[in-house]
């Protein structure tokens, strides 16, 4: 086992995997990676809300890895891969068991919008000032209450929205845990009033338009029962990997 020490070994070690790169966070304090053979695997502390083990390579050396790194790093830590070898990983470490399954998006640029998306109502999407954040939380609770991202946690570093005539904020987006080379786009929701209208879409590509610049890559996390959401993501051009948790149940 050699521990990586730089995002540079990193990226070296994975071949620049867009969601072990993203994991590794810059290798911020805390986060911990390693390589074993064709196996990388990458601890990091609450990214995304989870203690997360990213793991990528062949199954028969990243379950020793994953060993390893649970050892060194702690068994709060969630092995998150490739759906295949995660569940290839479970069946050979019967200590683990399957968390989820959801997909990881990326995009390294976007489709063009379509016509009826454009902002031809008025309503144009900015970044929001930091007073907005009860807004932000309020609309949150009412139209993505499971979101990860919300105002004020670490490394949520800002929100995008839209609003109608009188003011009331419609639509959000968050810029959340982004690395340095692949931003995170989190917090996505619109209110159910507002919905059918391609706002949501509209407040993901000026989120996702604004980490490509700054980033080079855009990411995100979505459930795969969301069927609406995997659409929008689709059309604006991320291109979906099927991946799955694992944990170390008790």
């Amino acid at each position: 086992m050699r521990e990586l020490v730089s995002e540079a070994e990193v990226v070296a070690a994975s071949g620049d995997d867009d969601l072990v790169v993203w994991a590794a966070q810059g290798m911020r304090p805390g986060v911990r990676a390693w390589a074993y053979a064709d196996a990388v695997a990458v601890a990091s502390p609450r990214a995304s809300r989870r203690d997360r083990l990213v793991v990528r390579g062949g199954a028969a050396h990243v379950v020793p890895l994953v060993r390893h790194a649970l050892a060194e790093a702690g068994p709060s830590y969630r092995p998150l891969g490739d759906a295949a070898l995660i569940e290839q990983v479970v069946a050979a470490a019967p200590e683990l068991a399957v968390a989820g399954h959801f997909s990881w998006m990326a995009a390294e640029k976007l489709a063009p919008p379509r016509h009826e998306a454009a902002d031809q109502d008025g309503m144009v999407v900015s970044w929001l000032a930091d007073d907005a954040a009860p807004e932000i939380t309020g609309l949150l609770a009412e139209a993505n209450p499971g979101s990860y991202a919300v105002p004020g946690l670490p490394y949520v570093r800002r929100w995008a929205g839209v609003r109608d005539g009188s003011g009331a904020l419609l639509a959000v987006a968050a810029d959340a845990w982004s690395a340095p080379t692949v931003g995170l786009l989190a917090g996505v929701a619109t209110a159910v009033r507002a919905r059918g209208r391609g706002l949501g879409e509209r407040v993901c590509r000026f989120v996702a338009s604004a980490l490509l610049a700054e980033h080079g890559r855009a990411a995100l996390m979505v459930d795969d029962w969301n069927l609406a959401a995997l659409a929008v993501y689709e059309r604006l051009g991320f291109a979906r990997r099927r991946v799955a948790a694992a944990w170390l149940p008790g």
